[in-house]
């Protein structure tokens, strides 16, 4: 029988790269001579340091814009609350996400079976496996979860006839 996985997973090695052009940007860049911004990645955890709350938006804007152009999703972001330090400086977590959450994975089961298209879907661990009869139905529910709007990005892969 036919099947395919959804999965969600992130290049980490592109994350770096793209890290390291903003640290690149950052260092060129007029409006940030002098200032003390800077961003670091520990595993799948990155932490953003700026001296104010205008840096650390402009940081996000170059994070996101490099993430795009070394053509990782930037939706794999969670930005968790930033965090005051020392004077008006302030510091960010933000986590680069992986695999398919419990809840979301409970939501597009839930989808899929209701579009009423004939496959089974399976939860297993963070991905999903999708089987079927026939070949068509299975583009059709990549079609269906392209429409749906998630905020994580999904990937289809390990398509087995």
């Amino acid at each position: 029988m036919p099947s395919f996985d959804i999965v969600s997973k992130t290049d980490l090695n592109e994350v770096e790269n793209a890290l390291n052009n903003v640290r690149r940007e950052v260092e060129t860049r007029y409006d940030f001579k002098g200032s003390n911004c800077s961003i670091e990645r520990a595993d799948n955890v990155l932490t953003i340091f700026a001296d104010d709350d205008l840096k650390l938006r402009q940081m996000h804007e170059l994070l996101q814009g490099h993430l795009t152009r070394r053509g990782v999703d930037a939706g794999v972001l969670d930005y968790k609350n930033p965090e005051r330090a020392a004077g008006q400086s302030v510091r960010q977590q933000v986590v680069v996400r992986e695999g398919i959450e419990k809840e979301l994975a409970k939501k597009l089961v839930k989808d899929i079976k209701g579009s009423k298209i004939k496959v089974q879907v399976a939860i297993q661990g963070d991905e999903l496996r999708v089987t079927g009869k026939k070949r068509d139905d299975l583009q059709e529910v990549i079609a269906f979860c392209k429409e749906l709007k998630t905020d994580m990005p999904l990937q289809y892969v390990n398509f087995r006839d």
